[in-house]
């Protein structure tokens, strides 16, 4: 099967949105309501644009739902959300979420954003259609990461990976042996919690 990569743009969102709504969790992850906001909102932007306002749209879980998806569109709108949507026949199965690594406003980790790595992409959440799963898209987008930061002029894109027994609903930063395919190194941890990078 062919899978076609494009980088996420403000006139593709409604693909974006349709693969979060329509097939990201059709095997009721607990990772939903989710479109990959997270790391692109503070803590307060979090609490104003979603849980405040999710009474206007109904309250609960519904009202919360479409709170945060009214502010994923504002965020890519103003080309905050950045990342990579992979295609087969046309739909989206797959997503990296990946910008510069001083433009992201949180992390997994503080630690992650103390340590000095200027110029640098970083990628930091995937999330592929559970029937497309073990097909190797994260790797196309991955590849595609680093192809693109390169020619960018990106001195090193880093991912961010848990040392795990058995894979977790929650790895959606990307296992560790998917970055060590693509050539990175470890250059930090703390706890379980691994910094990798390559150099471009």
């Amino acid at each position: 099967m062919k899978f076609d990569i494009k980088r996420l743009t403000p006139d593709l969102s409604d693909d974006y949105f349709d693969f979060f709504d329509q097939r990201a969790f059709t095997d009721n992850s607990p990772m939903q309501p989710c479109y990959c906001c997270y790391f692109n909102q503070t803590k307060a932007e979090e609490k104003s644009e979603v849980f405040d306002k999710a009474d206007q749209y109904g309250g609960g879980g519904a009202g919360l739902k479409f709170a945060l998806r009214a502010h994923a569109e504002h965020l890519i709108s103003a080309n905050i959300i950045q990342g990579y949507l992979a295609y087969a026949d046309g739909l989206v199965v797959g997503w990296c979420n990946t910008n510069r690594k001083d433009h992201y406003r949180r992390m997994l980790d503080p630690v992650i954003l103390e340590q000095s790595s200027p110029n640098t992409k970083s990628v930091v959440c995937f999330e592929i259609a559970p029937s497309y799963r073990h097909k190797g898209i994260a790797s196309l987008l991955l590849a595609r990461v680093v192809a693109d930061a390169k020619k960018e002029g990106f001195a090193a894109v880093e991912g961010y990976a848990y040392l795990r027994e058995r894979p977790e609903t929650f790895d959606f930063s990307g296992p560790l042996r998917l970055y060590e395919k693509a050539g990175f190194s470890e250059i930090g941890r703390k706890n379980d919690l691994i910094i990798m990078q390559k150099k471009l």
